[in-house]
């Protein structure tokens, strides 16, 4: 429909036969999966290099055991028992040097308890007798089994929940096998070196070709989510501040979250949920010796994730700022511009600030932010002066008063320039639709005419049609007569919910700022605790 804003097309098919699908061979699709799967591939490789490393480390690691078995010296003397070493391989060897370390000591300790435990059991009911032999060792493998696993769910023990895994695992499979070999002492005994020779050969191919350290990984990934912070916030303030109103999202992108021209958000909404990773990194990190950069025992890696949930509280407001950006309800484009630069102003120093605490922790240096922290809150408060002094620009739309004697106040900058520069052939339209309502109402009527409508009036419809939400022209209403007493008050208060929308934006930018005096705080702890050295020496 002449390409009309709101109208819509219909095309027509010129031909009656349907065009038939294609075929898998024809349209070329039959090898477009293969690579497409192949080129995931590779960019999931190139994106952390260390992923291919692990995965040549286990390849090397479960062959060096294998050897056990593919030659025959070491195979008469373990006998099928060699196979635990491959298994213990196999499930110890992980990402990480600590998480290594903590799983070969829950697999040597659950281990060596339940080679112990079924020992003792087997012994027992040995003397036990034929008839009593089974139920003892059936009763022991029932109790085993529901101690173990009751334990495991202890809230405590949480973090040894894979020994108790091990102890169920080994001692069934220990006694089981001793009833039925008749040895369970040498059954026990072989198992037992085999788990050790596979622990050993994990352990020492981790650690000595190109180790992958749990600090390590826990540190860039606390650097890389303060970056992440101060780009999705540069970037939500950008967009907020040159969006015009003329292009917005579809209502099912901003339910699921899809920004493709957004990769800052992406990735400060996924370190919104790496509490759990980092976590995880900071209890591998403990298992591991002093190593690179990190030289010191007892390193402070619990420091690490308080400053990540502290740095996580502060991007819960990003989050909030982005939310306020693909809202329904948006402020006038003209006056969230009025607030420009104050916000630019806030929004620069507080990315300046976010990133100095990065680099400090990726460089290990304690150094001063004090200059820093007083720039930030200078900006906040001038932010904050602004939206104080402006305040009637983000209420109603002010209504000129009936009495022409009384004196207009002086319209603000912000609303003056877009009052003036309004085409003059509105105000030409406007003037003749009055002068035409006027010629046409009844004589008779005992009421008044109606006046001409005055320069003032024009413009604040005009005003109220720039800044109200939705985009909509209320007075068309009136002219048409259409308009209830009831509408008009809620449409006004549309205008004003609007308008409030940058009330909410700058409130949640200058309370962001005032929790990045948290963050300075617990980045300090972490430099006196992890001893960073100061940044004059």
């Amino acid at each position: 429909m002449n390409g009309k804003k709101g109208s819509f097309t219909i095309n027509i098919a010129t031909s009656a036969k349907a065009e038939e699908p294609k075929t898998e061979k024809e349209s070329g699709n039959g090898d477009f999966s293969v690579k497409q799967w192949l080129r995931s591939a590779r960019e999931f490789c190139i994106e952390d290099s260390n992923r291919v490393i692990f995965s040549l480390k286990v390849g090397l690691a479960v062959l060096l055991v294998s050897l056990l078995i593919l030659f025959r010296a070491p195979y008469e003397i373990f006998g099928t028992n060699i196979i635990w070493s491959i298994l213990t391989v196999a499930i110890m060897f992980e990402y990480t040097v600590g998480a290594t370390f903590n799983r070969g000591f829950n697999r040597a300790l659950g281990s060596l308890l339940a080679g112990i435990l079924a020992i003792a059991v087997a012994q027992a009911a040995l003397y036990s007798g034929r008839v009593a032999e089974p139920l003892i060792i059936g009763a022991s493998i029932f109790l085993v089994g529901a101690i173990t696993s009751l334990m495991k769910l202890w809230p405590s023990l949480v973090p040894y929940e894979y020994g108790f895994r091990v102890i169920l695992f080994t001692y069934c499979l220990i006694i089981v096998s001793g009833y039925r070999m008749g040895n369970p002492m040498r059954t026990a005994m072989d198992r037992l070196y085999s788990i050790a020779i596979g622990g050993f050969v994990a352990v020492l191919v981790n650690v000595l070709i190109f180790p992958i350290w749990a600090g390590e990984q826990l540190h860039k990934e606390l650097v890389d989510s303060f970056f992440s912070v101060a780009n999705s916030l540069e970037e939500c303030v950008r967009k907020y501040l040159e969006d015009d109103g003329t292009e917005h999202p579809e209502f099912s992108k901003t339910l699921m979250d899809e920004f493709p021209d957004e990769p800052a958000y992406r990735k400060c909404r996924a370190m919104l949920n790496s509490s759990a990773k980092l976590e995880s990194l900071a209890n591998s990190a403990k298992w591991e010796p002093p190593h690179g950069r990190f030289r010191h025992f007892f390193y402070p890696w619990s420091e690490y994730v308080k400053v990540g949930a502290v740095l996580r509280y502060c991007a819960y407001e990003v989050m909030a700022l982005h939310g306020v950006l693909h809202s329904e309800i948006q402020a006038p484009y003209n006056l969230r511009i009025k607030f420009q630069r104050e916000i630019q102003d806030a929004t620069k120093q507080a990315a300046e600030l976010i990133r100095s605490l990065g680099r400090d922790i990726s460089n290990m240096k304690h150094s001063l932010h004090g200059t820093l922290l007083k720039r930030l809150h200078c900006s906040a408060e001038r932010l904050q002066r602004a939206i104080d002094m402006h305040s009637y620009l983000l209420t109603s739309n002010y209504e000129p008063p009936e009495d022409p004697s009384n004196p207009l106040p002086q319209l603000s900058h912000a609303l003056s320039s877009t009052v003036f520069d309004l085409p003059k052939n509105l105000v030409s339209e406007l003037n003749s639709q009055n002068l035409d309502k006027n010629s046409n109402s009844p004589t008779e009527n005992a009421t008044p005419p109606v006046q001409v409508e005055t320069y003032h009036e024009m413009m604040r419809k005009q005003s109220r049609r720039l800044h109200s939400w939705p985009s909509r022209e209320v007075d068309a209403f009136e002219e048409d007569g259409g308009l209830g007493v009831d509408i008009l008050p809620r449409m006004r208060a549309l205008e004003s919910t609007a308008a409030l929308s940058l009330a909410t934006f700058t409130s949640l930018l200058i309370e962001f700022v005032a929790r990045l005096d948290h963050l300075v705080e617990a980045v300090d702890e972490l430099s006196k605790l992890a001893k960073f050295k100061n940044e004059g020496l």
